[in-house]
């Protein structure tokens, strides 16, 4: 029998994190009988600080860093990552070896009395702290009520009652991944609210020269969304954006073709520049680059470097 190997993978400890982690140990060891797995916590920044928006708390990986430095000093081999959260950029050492299949893209909508947006009352309150959604819903609704909301899925719905909110905008793939479906009033069609880039598709970070956990980890890997994902993240690299931003990209496959939708918005959601390229899926990533120099041109830049002067 072969040597038994373990594998310990880094993740933070929100109940949906813990499901995407014990989702890829589950996978490993199913592929792999000589492995064994373990999970190892570790609170991040954006765990640590829950009282402010994050478009407030400023600076890229939030939610990666720390899990980072525990893959650098050998604590973890693996960590499992929201690909939305994960950086343009990697420390020297580490890379992403695996963008796996996507959950629904899509925002969700749980509403306490509408059945969904167009339901809602007039100056609604809606909770979410984050700037692509409530840039793009008040560019559909300017009369809407946005009030921050941070925290787990579970935390975020105990606030729909008690702030006394007419809805919450959540990730889809998070709340299906919970079982939790039952509580969405409505899923956001991506052609009035554009999902944030990677949303629904996890990831898995190794250290580069990791002969063991290296083709472990690129086992899981599926390529359609890693093409899709790719391109998503190439656009939002151009911009340089982070949570502090209105910006937005989604991608569909059709065949061997990538069409690449994005949006950039003024965080009260105008003016909005949204547009969308296609070509080939082997140029994702200068399909993003095209996308977000499109959407810059046609008045983007101005948007971003307000944005970014205050």
């Amino acid at each position: 029998m072969a040597d038994q190997i373990l594998i310990k993978i880094g993740t933070r400890g929100s109940p949906l994190a813990l499901w995407q982690a014990e989702h890829v140990a589950a996978l490993l060891e199913r592929r792999n009988p000589n492995v064994k797995t373990e999970l190892v916590v570790i609170k991040t920044k954006g765990d640590k600080i829950l009282d402010v928006p994050l478009a407030k708390v400023g600076g890229k990986g939030l939610f990666v860093k720390e899990i980072e430095e525990s893959l650098l000093d050998g604590r973890t081999d693996m960590a499992v990552h929201s690909m939305k959260d994960v950086p343009s950029e990697f420390p020297p050492g580490l890379c992403l070896a695996a963008i796996m299949e996507r959950e629904d893209p899509r925002d969700a909508l749980i509403c306490s009395r509408a059945k969904g947006l167009l339901d809602l009352p007039p100056n609604a309150k809606i909770g979410t702290s984050s700037l692509r959604r409530s840039a793009q819903l008040l560019a559909l609704m300017p009369d809407l009520q946005i009030e921050p909301l941070r925290g787990n899925i579970g935390t975020r719905l105990d606030k729909l009652t008690s702030l006394n909110l007419d809805a919450i905008v959540l990730a889809a793939a998070g709340v299906k991944r919970m079982a939790m479906d039952d509580k969405v009033s409505e899923y956001i069609p991506e052609e009035t609210v554009l999902p944030a880039v990677g949303q629904g598709a996890m990831g898995i970070e190794i250290r580069e020269d990791d002969p063991v956990a290296g083709p472990l980890a690129r086992a899981l890997n599926h390529e359609p969304t890693q093409v899709i994902v790719t391109g998503e993240r190439a656009f939002l690299k151009r911009l340089d954006g982070g949570c502090q931003v209105p910006v937005a990209a989604h991608g569909r496959l059709k065949g061997d073709f990538l069409q690449l939708t994005g949006v950039i918005a003024g965080v009260d959601g105008t003016p909005i520049f949204r547009d969308s390229v296609s070509g080939k899926k082997e140029d994702a990533k200068e399909l993003g680059v095209k996308l977000a120099e499109k959407l810059l041109n046609a008045g983007g830049k101005a948007v971003l470097d307000e944005l970014l002067d205050h």
